[in-house]
């Protein structure tokens, strides 16, 4: 094996982490890959053997181009409907291969990454690189340009505000959560009014993200939700899982629809996730065909 070879089996052996931090970082797992490729790209160029941490080196590269792609975001964010849903990681719901797992491994819940999403870029760096990856405060300020006594004080407000949201943490055990979504879709399909009020959590919170042409909208309370819910005519669904949480492909005359993610937390549906992104649902759907692998909101993923 030469020093080409050694250096890229090393990279790849770091990859995995990079890009579960890029992803939590950016919310696209497109933009996710280029940051990682972009850290491959300063490694081949550089003298590796005066590296004496690799992956630290390495997490700060790509963190550091994180920052550099939130701040430009941030600075081109005019369009008034770009708050819309990240990037979905969407997987078949069934036995998954080695690389379907590892995608899973990545995900992480929606209502998270729209919360992280309102975060300032030194927010959301100095939490995901702290209170998710533990890296120190120290390394955090070198990254972001402040000491670290600004760094701790970034990631206490980006924690206040996550915490502010209430995001609700899931059923661990999805045969349970595949009960309870059942139950929902068989009185939306039955127009069991009083059914769907049961599985909904009082404070049951939908968000329906329509892309680039309209605002999100959000309906709150059981009974409001419910009202919502209704089988589409000519209507299939696709079970699959999305970031990690049940959820399903609604096809209307053989045609994708939307996709929904459920959040199930103590046998109740406490969120619902609707992406009707003409362009992402397409994209979503093509990966959920039988003989394909698993998908996500990214086509360069």
């Amino acid at each position: 094996m030469d020093e080409h070879e050694r250096l890229t089996a090393h990279f790849e052996r770091h990859r995995p982490r990079l890009r579960a931090v890029a992803y939590r970082m950016l919310g696209s797992l497109a933009d996710a890959d280029d940051a990682v490729q972009d850290a491959w790209l300063r490694l081949s160029r550089s003298d590796a053997e005066q590296i004496e941490n690799l992956g630290g080196w390495l997490t700060t590269v790509v963190a550091r181009e994180c920052l550099h792609m939130l701040r430009s975001r941030r600075r081109r964010r005019e369009d008034p409907f770009a708050a819309h849903l990240p990037d979905l990681i969407v997987l078949p719901d069934g036995d998954l291969d080695p690389e379907q797992e590892a995608l899973l491994a990545d995900s992480v819940s929606l209502a998270l990454l729209v919360v992280l999403d309102q975060l300032t870029p030194g927010e959301r760096l100095a939490f995901v690189l702290h209170d998710m990856f533990d890296l120190p405060f120290e390394e955090i300020a070198g990254i972001a340009g402040r000491t670290p006594a600004a760094a701790r004080q970034l990631a206490s407000r980006a924690r206040r505000r996550v915490h502010d949201a209430e995001i609700p943490s899931p059923d661990a055990d999805l045969g349970r959560q595949r009960q309870v979504v059942r139950a929902f879709y068989a009185a939306a399909w039955n127009g069991d009014f009083d059914a769907l009020v049961q599985v909904l959590d009082p404070d049951v919170v939908l968000r329906t993200d329509f892309g680039t042409t309209r605002p999100p909208t959000v309906v709150r309370g059981a009974s409001a939700v419910a009202k919502q819910a209704r089988a589409p005519r000519g209507g299939e669904l696709r079970p699959a899982l999305v970031n990690g949480a049940i959820g399903t492909l609604i096809t209307r005359d053989g045609r994708p629809f939307s996709v929904m993610a459920f959040t199930v937390a103590g046998d109740k549906i406490v969120r619902i996730d609707v992406v009707r992104d003409p362009d992402q649902v397409d994209r979503l759907a093509s990966g959920l065909r039988p003989g394909t692998r698993g998908i996500s909101g990214s086509p360069a993923s």
